[in-house]
């Protein structure tokens, strides 16, 4: 590892070790501008850099793609009225009981419940907000890796088993879009550094500010390698070096993702990225997510994932036994 990243862990710990104290700002949550006929002056750090330190939370009940049937079908924005009813049909489903047998289905107790805009989806380019059709490299690749996996046995063992059960990584977290809770991300700035600090698994995402070049194509972190800059108020961000087994939407390796952080106002971070992976989507994409500030609490909860993963145990155990009782059967057969 180079001296240059070796420093960024330190000025991570640093920070985490001082706490950073932030003090909330008043603002209406999910809000991203100012009053009318107001200009939002962007607050400074004692360093001049734009700040956006804080907690903020990306979760929303808008889809990441626009649905192909019902009332957002064909629909680039809602009215009023309309969201508000998407919104309460999708807070009657999440308090549905679960269906019969399916003990695992979760209830809205359990998810974050950011409120909808008046966007039908997330994804605003390209036009219909939805993810572009895989190139056929990309379909290729996809259809391996699913033929590869059915090769396998069901959980053989538990290198079988996804990285999110193993409590391995989240990947890039993209501030709820990709998830249905633990959305909570805390920023944290120093000279030369931005730290993105995720609440799933707790992993950090350290963004040198300094101009640095990426680090050798061997080496691809879970969260890939980040490099910033300042573009006015806006912060920039570039990931490469992807590790091929945290991809978003069937991105490959070379997927290259970038970033754009601009505060809006007191309490909102308007946050979207780009998805350039043309090995795999005929296109570019982009994203748009809300990002509001969180002032009820100012700490993310711990996310305790591998102290209480039973998950792997049942699964692992769950298998052999189906195994046992294929094998029993097999001789009751003879």
């Amino acid at each position: 590892m180079r001296n240059k990243d070796l420093t960024a862990i330190g000025a991570l710990a640093a920070l985490l070790a001082a706490g950073w104290a932030v003090t909330a700002q008043p603002g209406r949550p999910g809000s991203s501008t100012p009053n009318a006929g107001e200009k939002y002056v962007v607050p400074r750090t004692p360093w001049g850099d734009p700040d956006l330190q804080g907690q903020w939370n990306g979760q929303t009940s808008t889809p990441l793609e626009r649905p192909r049937t019902g009332p957002m079908a064909g629909k680039e924005t809602l009215t009023e009225e309309e969201a508000e009813g998407v919104e309460q049909a999708n807070l009657a489903r999440g308090d549905a009981p679960p269906a019969a047998g399916n003990t695992g289905t979760y209830n809205s107790f359990w998810f974050d419940r950011g409120k909808g805009t008046n966007r039908t989806s997330l994804i605003v380019d390209p036009p219909d907000g939805r993810v572009p059709a895989y190139t056929p490299q990309g379909e290729q690749r996809l259809a391996a890796e699913r033929s590869e996996r059915a090769s396998r046995g069901p959980a053989d063992s538990y290198a079988d088993l996804p990285f999110w059960t193993r409590c391995i990584t989240r990947g890039w977290n993209v501030f709820g879009a990709s998830g249905n809770y633990s959305s909570n991300s805390q920023i944290f700035q120093s000279p030369g550094y931005v730290v993105v600090l995720q609440e799933l698994i707790h992993e950090p995402r350290i963004i040198p500010l300094d101009g640095r070049g990426g680090l050798p194509p061997d080496v691809k972190p879970w969260l890939g390698v980040s490099r910033g800059k300042w573009e006015g108020d806006t912060l920039v961000v570039e990931t490469r070096n992807f590790d091929a087994r945290s991809s978003f939407r069937g991105s490959s390796p070379e997927l290259v993702l970038r970033e754009r952080f601009t505060r809006t106002s007191a309490g909102a971070i308007d946050y979207r990225f780009t998805i350039h992976d043309p090995t795999t989507f005929v296109k570019d994409w982009t994203v748009a997510v809300p990002m509001r500030r969180e002032t009820e609490r100012l700490t993310v909860f711990e996310y305790a994932c591998h102290e209480g993963n039973i998950a792997m145990a049942g699964i692992l155990a769950g298998a052999r036994n189906e195994e046992r009782q294929a094998a029993r059967v097999a001789r009751l057969d003879r």
